[in-house]
């Protein structure tokens, strides 16, 4: 049994921004794959679904209590962190591009952070979604900015092709391993 989680802020105010993309691509591979519809799980406060050995959750906790809610699902449907795959951004790749890695360090991402710090251990898979933008200046504020804001017009393509890959990978990884992901998609 794999759980996926999905990183992202919940609300209205955050669908399609940067710091979202978590959500969409699990709604892309539940939508691709026929799974039921998302419901509400109020013990881990998350929508999730479930189609055959696979769990796609989206936390309904803002980032930096992601790992709570991780928590709660692993222990409700008694699974192994090793079986655990996030989905999320991660602002030091560049826009549109994708990693897959595992046992490694959060980089800075707050839902990352929260969920090693609640399990004590970072073996789990990531997909790391790329949303630094060309012009940026390391350092500056304005990445904080960029992520939450709305996807401008002129984005939505890269957006589309980044979720395509993403789901690809997570079909891979549920396919194969995680190791055949990473020599495919990094």
């Amino acid at each position: 049994m794999f759980l996926i989680v999905g990183l992202g802020n919940p609300g209205k105010r955050y669908e399609k921004t940067w710091h979202s993309l978590g959500f969409l691509a699990v709604d892309e591979f539940a939508e691709k794959n026929n799974f039921p519809d998302f419901r509400l799980d109020k013990k881990s406060n998350s929508l999730v679904c479930q189609k055959d050995n696979v769990i796609l959750a989206k936390p309904q906790t803002f980032m930096n209590k992601s790992g709570l809610t991780v928590k709660k699902l692993i222990e409700n449907w008694k699974l192994k962190i090793e079986n655990l795959i996030v989905v999320h951004d991660d602002a030091d790749l560049p826009k549109g591009e994708i990693r897959i890695s595992k046992d490694r360090g959060t980089a800075g991402h707050k839902g990352i952070e929260s969920i090693i710090s609640v399990f004590k251990s970072r073996n789990f898979i990531r997909i790391r979604i790329g949303v630094r933008p060309a012009n940026y200046i390391p350092g500056s504020k304005s990445l904080d900015r960029f992520v939450l804001r709305k996807f401008a017009k002129n984005e939505e393509k890269i957006v589309a092709e980044v979720i395509k890959k993403t789901t690809e990978a997570v079909e891979m990884i549920l396919k194969d391993d995680a190791e055949k992901a990473m020599a495919e998609f990094n």
